[in-house]
């Protein structure tokens, strides 16, 4: 008789079937335990006809006795295998998200066909760590155990809900693999397609055959579709052959980097190939925090919860993503993704007790509350106050023997030529024929299309890029605004909007962008050029010595206040949604950005004043609160109590 969820499997509830493979049928399960205590597990059943093999039997049974051994965060556990009535089982960590495979497959289907660098990579480096960890094993005396997966490949890599990678079915390829060669050839056809050169070959295998296959996953990740196609036969002769195309000869703008890596790890050598699984780990971690310094894990997640939301919510339930993470995931469906995940620093979290946060300028008191009155759309509530972000560092004053911005022109020309015919940006690349090109006037301003749709596009970089060169300061400046109030230290979109803000004579705004890209993005190739543009800033500010003039016409200044104003209003929306989610250190940067662009908007303070005052820097949250209060009208909506707050913070600081 057929089981049925609710049936009692050994020591086991059986909860619902999950689904049926080549191998066996998986259940996901409930661990009775004494005392009420229970566990969710993942059963797999061995299938009958396999419980007839004695051969499959003895080895599986000696495979899945090696893989209960294995215990690491990249392998999804076995924590029990034995019989029930004359059936063989294995229960497994139960992970609560998506096959690989399917991931990559929904990720398609709505409109993401390659997965974006950065997360490809962290899958692969999870998948070596994990890999690394099995093959090291030793037995009690020390002797190794020679643990080869054997069968890498999406189907057995998992991504949890909280951007976990585990890997499964460690162990028991090995009997699988060996009765389908033997007893049902092409039954398993698509798993072939991972061997090795030298598994495909029949010889024996070690570690290295995973990295191979390990590397085969990270090619199909970056490029969307596998190296080859064909018929089984034919797939398989030329991959081990090494007759396939690099993965930069299909994904022009993949770093050069990562395409030799990959081709490292699928290299038909033995001895050119990764030595080991730690050592393409190694590479992988050397690239990732090299080209995406600020990479969080939890992209992962949220990638994993949007594209199975709608399965999520048949279950009844809900897990929470970002707003600043459905900006960027339309970026990269755009084609347009940033060479950085938006930051998501946690690092040194100084907690602090109810009442020390929940009030916005109050210092340790016990007066009336008013933050919750003053910014109801906010959401402010109680929170831990993040570390305060590390002052910015003054570059180096550079000398100049004519004084002013005497060679701007000069400089910004070299900066052309560093960058070069390709436009090649920081992190990436954008081919000439990308870029979207409005006027064949060289001159022609650029018109900002109504309502600044959020979001901007490598072809937005690469227009900007263009607008700069043909001198439209404006347009460029606009550009580079739209991009930085998605990505806030997008490296060339800084560097583009400073460039721009130095030629339209707004030097504090244009100190403003080269200070951060001097302070996040130190190794960028123009990050000199922006030290010597932002030295001679600094330096004619502070001798008053006017500087060249533009060459706009008075009715240019009027439409960039139109357009600063309208990026303005875009900011403190923006501003209010990283409030919300407490990320202070983004918060701040785009404020400063706010009031870059429009230092008279009175919205651009009052956020400015909030961000310092939730991080505890009170003088600074005063000072901005009472430029608010300068620049407001007389019936702004918060204008009552943010008069209010700075009257506590007065009375607060008379009385110590």
């Amino acid at each position: 008789m057929a089981l049925q969820p609710g049936d009692r499997f050994g020591r086991y509830e059986l909860v619902s079937w999950l689904g049926r493979g080549g191998m066996a049928e998986t259940w996901r399960a409930r661990w009775m335990g004494d005392a009420g205590v229970t566990k969710s597990v993942l059963i797999k059943k061995v299938l009958p006809e396999f419980v007839a093999d004695d051969a499959f039997v003895s080895m599986f049974i000696n495979e899945a006795r090696i893989s209960a051994t294995l215990s690491h965060g990249c392998i999804a556990q076995v924590f029990d295998f034995g019989r029930v009535e004359g059936q063989y089982y294995l229960a497994m960590e139960l992970v609560d998200g998506q096959p690989l495979h399917h991931v990559l497959k929904r990720a398609l289907k709505t409109g993401l066909s390659r997965m974006p660098i950065p997360l490809a990579t962290y899958i692969t480096l999870e998948m070596c760590r994990g890999l690394h960890y099995a093959h090291t094993r030793t037995d009690d005396k020390g002797k190794p155990l020679g643990i080869v997966h054997r069968d890498i490949s999406p189907d057995n890599v998992l991504i949890s809900y909280e951007g976990q990678v585990k890997i499964v079915d460690f162990g028991i390829a090995k009997a699988q693999l060996a009765r389908n060669f033997m007893t049902e050839p092409g039954v398993v056809k698509g798993k072939y397609l991972y061997f090795s050169p030298e598994q495909a070959r029949g010889y024996e295998v070690d570690a290295r055959s995973d990295v191979w296959s390990t590397g085969l996953v990270l090619y199909e990740m970056l490029v969307g579709q596998p190296p080859v196609s064909g018929t089984q036969a034919a797939v398989m002769m030329r991959m081990a052959h090494g007759e396939f195309p690099s993965p930069r000869d299909v994904r022009g703008d993949l770093p050069v980097e990562l395409d030799e890596l990959v081709m490292k790890a699928l290299s038909v050598d033995l001895s050119a190939r990764y030595e080991s699984a730690n050592a393409f780990a190694d590479a992988l971690a050397a690239f990732l925090y090299s080209h995406a310094p600020r990479f969080s894990t939890m992209n992962l997640a949220y990638l994993v919860r949007v594209l199975f939301r709608g399965d999520m919510a048949l279950e009844g339930r809900e897990l929470s993503v970002p707003a600043s993470f459905i900006e960027e995931l339309t970026l990269w469906r755009a084609g347009g993704a940033p060479p950085e995940v938006p930051p998501k620093k946690e690092r040194g979290k100084k907690t602090a007790s109810r009442a020390e946060t929940e009030m916005d300028l109050e210092m340790r008191s016990d007066q009336q509350r008013t933050t919750r009155r003053l910014l109801p759309a906010l959401g402010v509530g109680s929170a831990h106050a993040t570390e305060e972000t590390p002052e910015t560092q003054e570059p180096e004053a550079l000398a100049s023997s004519s004084g002013g911005l005497w060679g701007w022109r000069l400089i910004l020309g070299i900066a052309a030529v560093l960058v070069g015919g390709a436009v090649v940006f920081h992190g990436y690349n954008i081919e000439p024929e990308s870029a979207v090109i409005p006027s064949s006037n060289p001159m022609a301003p650029y018109r900002p299309p109504g309502g600044y749709p959020p979001g901007a596009t490598k072809a937005d970089v690469l227009h900007a890029r263009v607008l700069l060169d043909r001198e439209d300061f404006p347009g460029a400046a606009s550009l580079a605004e739209k991009c930085l109030a998605v990505v806030p230290n997008h490296p060339d979109c800084l560097w583009i909007a400073g460039a721009s803000m130095v030629r339209l004579n707004q030097l504090p705004e244009a100190e403003v962008h080269f200070k951060r890209l001097l302070t996040e993005h130190r190794d960028h190739p123009l990050a000199e050029t922006a030290r010597a543009l932002m030295a001679e800033t600094k330096s004619q500010r502070k001798d008053g010595t006017p500087s060249a003039p533009t060459s706009r016409p008075s009715s240019e200044s009027t439409r960039v206040a139109s357009v600063n104003a309208t990026l303005a209003d875009e900011w403190v929306e923006k501003l209010g949604t990283l409030i919300k989610q407490q990320k202070y250190r983004e918060a701040l940067a785009a404020a400063e950005r706010c009031i870059a662009i429009a230092p008279e908007n009175p919205d651009c303070h009052l956020m400015m004043g909030i961000i310092h005052a939730r991080s505890h820097r009170f003088d600074e949250g005063a000072a901005h609160y009472r430029r608010f209060l300068e620049l407001a009208p007389a019936d702004h909506s918060y204008r009552k109590g943010v008069e209010q707050q700075v009257r506590d913070y007065d009375s607060r600081s008379g009385s110590r």
